[in-house]
């Protein structure tokens, strides 16, 4: 009597999994891709970015800031800054800690049309919260021989390396974006 070999035979994926030798890799693939799926929602939440607007008021004459946060990133990171919980949203104090915080960070100095370099003090004139979002505002007279700004924009860097800030300007009807990212932390903008 003669044995004859066994020739192996290729076997689709399907044939593979129909005959049940699939059951742990079926659970394993679908365990990396939750895993995945998770991570995403992860890393898009750390993707922490801030917004700054600078609007050149015509109106009331004043150059107007606003500081936009995200209550959920201002509240983690006003907690990792002074050291206890912070509720930001039912807490006047908390907030006006946190404002205090950011004013201390941010900075315009201004070029005049004589060439002179002059610091804007930005006077504080409170904070909000907007539904998810936390605003602190501040303010100061417009010159109005503005011919470039100089904005240095320190908030939540350093807390959070890569925190990204993006500074709007509205000059006379015209749209100016600045992005704080990596180590960037002084940007300068012709008007």
């Amino acid at each position: 009597m003669m044995i004859k070999p066994r020739m192996k035979t290729k076997t689709s994926g399907r044939q593979w999994l129909a005959r049940g030798n699939g059951r742990i890799s079926l659970r394993l693939a679908l365990a990396c891709v939750l895993a995945a799926c998770s991570l995403t929602a992860i890393d898009a939440h750390e993707q922490r970015t801030a917004v700054t607007q600078i609007l050149f008021n015509q109106r009331t004459g004043n150059i107007e800031v606003m500081h936009r946060f995200l209550v959920h990133d201002a509240e983690h990171a006003a907690s990792m800054i002074f050291g206890s919980s912070q509720n930001l949203l039912e807490s006047p104090e908390s907030r006006e800690l946190f404002s205090s915080y950011v004013i201390n960070r941010f900075a315009i100095t201004a070029r005049i049309a004589s060439g002179e370099q002059i610091a804007l003090d930005l006077e504080y004139l409170g904070q909000e919260i907007d539904g998810q979002f936390l605003w602190v505002y501040q303010e100061i007279s417009d010159p109005h021989s503005i011919t470039a700004l100089t904005i240095i924009n320190l908030t939540l860097r350093d807390i959070w390396p890569d925190q990204a800030n993006l500074v709007n300007i509205d000059h006379d009807g015209q749209l100016l974006s600045l992005s704080f990212t990596e180590a960037v932390d002084e940007l300068t903008v012709e008007l």
